[in-house]
């Protein structure tokens, strides 16, 4: 992994009160992608989610992580649910549920090319749930649920940080299958009125037209400094060092093990039964394979 293909790279404009990230994904992308059979449409909403819960929890000063879910409230839909995480230290991991079971659902599959039409299949703007939960490590999780108010993943997540945190905030989101990245600009509140007579007020239409010319190509393919570079060279960019980002999975045995006591003792001896012998708990994200015998589940409930 370099740090240039998989990275979270902070920015400021000097003496002005805006901040923002610029996030690239690559190999740990296609690792996490390469774990399922995924339609083409839903590795570039996977991609685009990856980046946005990267962008976003770089907004949070906690230990924690931080995550992005999608539900369809549509039977109908050929998306169920998708899910990305990431947390403070950069560790990524992505997964999601599709209808592919009849030759035409295959084939609607097969039509789509973009993460948008994928996010579509939550239904029509106001239909569908949008979740972002955030975990604090010790301390009580929140959820808020993201209005859908437009027909794409990055203007949702903008209009929910001015919604919810009164921040005017940009984000820019792209996925071409292979890589993904995304840039998220904010203008944080003045604090106080010697800081606000000092910004230029300028500033932020400036910036908000540069970012809207940002190429999706540009996003998935150029390093973080030289996108910086190209939109705002005129401004004096401030780069503290970039955190590394990378797929990683929390699954265990031990998780594992507690999934079957919640499960009783009877109940999973039946599952053994009915399993000749042995019964396996995969993960989703990692393909890691979990296997229980008799023996097994008679240890876990001795205890």
């Amino acid at each position: 992994m370099t740090i240039e293909n998989d990275v979270r790279q902070r920015f400021f404009i000097q003496d002005s009160p805006v901040r923002g990230d610029v996030v690239r994904l690559s190999r740990s992308y296609a690792t996490i992608i390469a774990q399922k059979p995924y339609p083409e449409a839903i590795k570039r909403l996977l991609g685009e989610m990856l980046t946005a819960a990267s962008l976003l929890i770089g907004t949070l000063k906690i230990d924690g992580h931080l995550s992005i879910q999608l539900q369809s409230s549509d039977s109908d839909s050929l998306l169920n649910w998708a899910m990305a995480e990431c947390d403070q230290s950069g560790i990524i991991r992505a997964l999601a549920s599709w209808k592919a079971e009849t030759d035409e659902q295959i084939q609607a599959w097969n039509d789509m090319t973009s993460a948008n039409q994928a996010f579509a299949e939550l239904g029509a703007p106001g239909q569908g749930v949008l979740f972002i939960n955030i975990q604090p490590e010790g301390s009580e999780p929140y959820q808020g649920i993201v209005e859908r108010s437009h027909d794409n993943l990055a203007d949702c997540l903008a209009h929910y940080q001015k919604q919810s945190a009164q921040i005017p905030t940009l984000i820019n989101l792209a996925s071409d299958g292979l890589q993904a990245g995304g840039i998220l600009v904010q203008l944080l509140p003045r604090r106080d009125e010697e800081e606000q007579a000092h910004v230029d007020t300028d500033l932020w239409p400036r910036l908000s037209l540069l970012t809207r010319t940002i190429k999706p190509e540009e996003l998935t393919t150029l390093p973080a400094t030289e996108l910086l570079y190209r939109l705002y060279n005129e401004e004096e960019v401030v780069l503290p060092d970039a955190v590394a980002l990378a797929f990683g999975c929390t699954c265990s045995r031990e998780k594992c093990e507690t999934a079957i006591l919640q499960i009783g003792q009877q109940e999973a001896l039946d599952i053994v039964a009915e399993q000749e012998g042995s019964f396996e708990m995969d993960c989703g994200f990692c393909g890691e394979v979990y296997a229980f015998n008799e023996d097994d589940v008679a240890a876990i409930f001795a205890d």
